[in-house]
């Protein structure tokens, strides 16, 4: 597991770059600036995680239950949450149906505050 996280970790960090690379120069001239700065937010989202998925991937053990769903959490919720952002900010430019897309960025975002309160359940189990 601890591979795992480490792995996908430094992949959405690397992705990250050349996202927010792209949407700055790429992007800049063919989306809205309310569609550009919904892009940015992903690449936001998705490096900050990358940073947590590799600090906790050097941090724990993944020897508990609970430190294997956090970090799972952490994955599922992390994609679903800026690749839905990916996909609605570029359909802005074409006439692509994503509506379906709507609910799968909240449902990312509450993988991602499951991933924080296990995370916080871990750092006090481990105080103990």
């Amino acid at each position: 597991m601890k591979k795992i996280v480490l792995l996908v970790g430094a992949c959405y960090g690397l992705l990250s770059v050349v996202l927010g690379a792209f949407g700055a120069h790429a992007l800049k001239k063919i989306l809205s600036a309310q569609a550009l700065q919904s892009f940015e937010t992903g690449v936001k989202y998705q490096m900050y995680h990358a940073l947590v998925l590799l600090l906790i991937g050097f941090y724990f053990s993944f020897s508990s239950k609970i430190e294997s769903y956090m970090a799972w959490a952490f994955i599922l919720g992390t994609f679903l949450f800026s690749v839905s952002i990916y996909f609605l900010a570029l359909g802005t430019t074409r006439d692509w149906t994503l509506g379906w897309l709507g609910p799968i960025t909240p449902l990312g975002g509450l993988f991602l505050i499951i991933a924080w309160v296990l995370l916080i359940v871990n750092i006090y189990n481990g105080m103990k």
